[in-house]
This record gives C-alpha cells, sequence and structure tokens, in this order.
C-alpha cells in the first residue's frame, strides 16, 4: 500500500497518541507543584483547614491583629460570614467541638471589632478626613531657652580665711542650645543623669504625660467546670420571626453574655448543635435554631448541660385573630 493509499489517518493517530502520552506524562510522571501559591487559589476544603489553624492560632495567643490579616490573605468577601458557616458545618459534620468554638469565637471577636471601628475613629464614607499640619521649613535654627523650672547650678564658695561672715552662695542660670535638625523630628522628653562633679548641679527629672489607651472589651468565658443551668424559659410570641425559632442566651455567674458555648438539639431521628455568639447584633450570647412544627425537642447545653425535653412550636394570636407561629426564649447560666 502506497502512503496515497493510506490516506491521513496515519497523521491523526499519530497526533492522538502523543496527546495520550503527554497527559500521561503531565499527570503522572512529573505533575506540576504548586510551591509558595496564594492562600486564595487555595481549594475551599484547604481554604477550611487554613482558617481552623488560624482560630487555633488566636486561641493560644489572642491576637486578633495577626489573625485578621491572615484571614485577608483568602479574599472572602465577608470573613464573618465565612467563618460563622464553617463553625457552624462543623457542628453538623461531627466534627471537633473544639474547633468549632475557636472558629465561632473568632467569628464574634472579628464582629465585633469590626462595629467598634466603624463607630468611632475610622472616617465614614461622607466624611472628608482632615488634612496633615503643614510641614516644618527645612532649615536649622539654633535657639537659646532659659529653663526658668529646672533648678540651677549652685555653686558655694568659701570666704577667705579669718574673715567671720557666712559663706557666699552665687546662683547661675542654666542656659540649653538646641539644634533642630531639618528631618529628624524633636526627641521627646527623657530623664537626665547628672554626672557628679565638685560643684552641686542636681536636674530635675522631666516624665512625658501619656494618655492611657482603653483595652478593647471582650465577651466573657464560662466558667471552667461550672455547668449551665436553665435560668427561665418563656414563650415569644412576635411577628418579627418569620419562622419558629428556638432562642437561646447564655449567661455567666456574673450574668453577662458567653459566647462560643456550644447547644446541642435533639429530635426522633436526628440532632444538630449550633453555637451562641455568631449574630451579635442580637446578642453575644444569643443563638437560634429553626423548629419544625409538630416536631418534639430536646435541648441542653453539650458538654453535660441541663437538658430541656417536649419542646414544640407554640401556636399565637394576633390582635386581628391570626394565628401564627411562635418561639421559645431559652436563658441558662452559671451558677
Amino acid at each position: 500500500m502506497n502512503r496515497e493509499a493510506r490516506g491521513p489517518w496515519y497523521l491523526l493517530t499519530g497526533l492522538l497518541l502523543g496527546a495520550v502520552l503527554g497527559v500521561a506524562y503531565a499527570w503522572m510522571v512529573q505533575p506540576v507543584e504548586y510551591i509558595n501559591t496564594s492562600p486564595a487559589s487555595l481549594r475551599s476544603d484547604f481554604k477550611d483547614r487554613y482558617r481552623a489553624l488560624i482560630a487555633s492560632a488566636y486561641m493560644a495567643n489572642s491576637d486578633l491583629v495577626r489573625a485578621r490579616a491572615r484571614l485577608e490573605l483568602l479574599q472572602d468577601a465577608d470573613v464573618y460570614q465565612a467563618l460563622a458557616e464553617q463553625a457552624q458545618r462543623t457542628l453538623a459534620e461531627g466534627r471537633s467541638p473544639e474547633e468549632a468554638r475557636a472558629l465561632g469565637l473568632l467569628a464574634v471577636a472579628i464582629r465585633q471589632s469590626s462595629s467598634a471601628a466603624g463607630s468611632g475613629g475610622v472616617p465614614t464614607s461622607g466624611e472628608t478626613p482632615s488634612p496633615p499640619p503643614p510641614a516644618t521649613p527645612q532649615s536649622t535654627t539654633n535657639f537659646t531657652a532659659t529653663l526658668q523650672s529646672i533648678p540651677v547650678i549652685t555653686t558655694t564658695q568659701a570666704a577667705p580665711l579669718g574673715t567671720p561672715t557666712a559663706p557666699v552662695t552665687t546662683t547661675q542660670v542654666l542656659s540649653v542650645t538646641l539644634a533642630i535638625s531639618p528631618t529628624l523630628p524633636l526627641p521627646t522628653a527623657r530623664s537626665a543623669t547628672a554626672t557628679p562633679s565638685p560643684s552641686s548641679i542636681r536636674f530635675a527629672t522631666l516624665t512625658p504625660t501619656r494618655t492611657p489607651t482603653p483595652l478593647p472589651t471582650r465577651t466573657s468565658t464560662p466558667t471552667p467546670g461550672a455547668p449551665f443551668v436553665l435560668d427561665s424559659l418563656r414563650q415569644v410570641c412576635d411577628r418579627q420571626w418569620t419562622e419558629p425559632l428556638l432562642q437561646v442566651e447564655t449567661l455567666d455567674a456574673a450574668r453577662q453574655p458567653v459566647s462560643g458555648v456550644e447547644v446541642l438539639v435533639q429530635w426522633p431521628g436526628g440532632q444538630d448543635r449550633f453555637l451562641t455568639g455568631l449574630k451579635p447584633e442580637i446578642g453575644p450570647g444569643y443563638g437560634d435554631f429553626t423548629m419544625t412544627p409538630g416536631v418534639t425537642y430536646l435541648l441542653q447545653i453539650a458538654g453535660g448541660g441541663q437538658p430541656v425535653p417536649d419542646l414544640t412550636t407554640p401556636e399565637c394570636e394576633d390582635a386581628t385573630g391570626t394565628r401564627y407561629w411562635g418561639s421559645w426564649r431559652l436563658i441558662f447560666a452559671q451558677p
């Protein structure tokens, strides 16, 4: 058979064989390795692991600034939402409760810090920041300042021998000459240390006045080993809730809200978990669970808290006689 009889099929066969061999070499013999890639390019499961490691580090050192900087490398549209959703997924999948609690606490801390930054100190979009002060002339100026408030050099001279008069005391004014550099700022006041000399030289210590910066308030943490006990249970009839909820609020012994507390909800044929504090706009120690009408629930704080059984969706009625589903409000507190 000559070349004209074979036609172009042998070329197509060669191309297909080469493509198969190239893919096999690239996938199995020498696959592509990513080194020092950006966290934003990771797969979703690797991003979850990255957030979990950041949350664990935050639980160890409480460094919120570093945790926020690390999370920004993932380029999430909403850092708080990503952490809160991962915390709920971790609980729903039955994985480590400690990891879910760390993610929840970090989400609450980021939400609170964002709210505090938005309410003070940072100009909003409608404000115009004030311009910086004008720069000082770039020239070197020498001047002499007389320090009236500092004790001056005092020299005591003895009287000649045989003269019954008292020693003569001469007071001299201490004059200081300062050279201002055009590129360096003036140094702050520091304590001066005098070198002993025959004449009594005394220097005053200038102590700079500093305005203390208040530390940011942090959400209370539960007392170790103290169980949560049901403090109150009441029915909530409010039209603002579009679905029936199990609303839980956790307080410590000082009646302060506690975030990051795991709550277990069980019903015939299933169970679920959620954390308090993931909705700080309602309350720092608040969490909720959506009920299904006709289902009986048992709720308790995970880790041995007091169980609350027989929770069913209550019925409410408004002023016009229209009936709708209500909610339950449970408050747990540590003794």
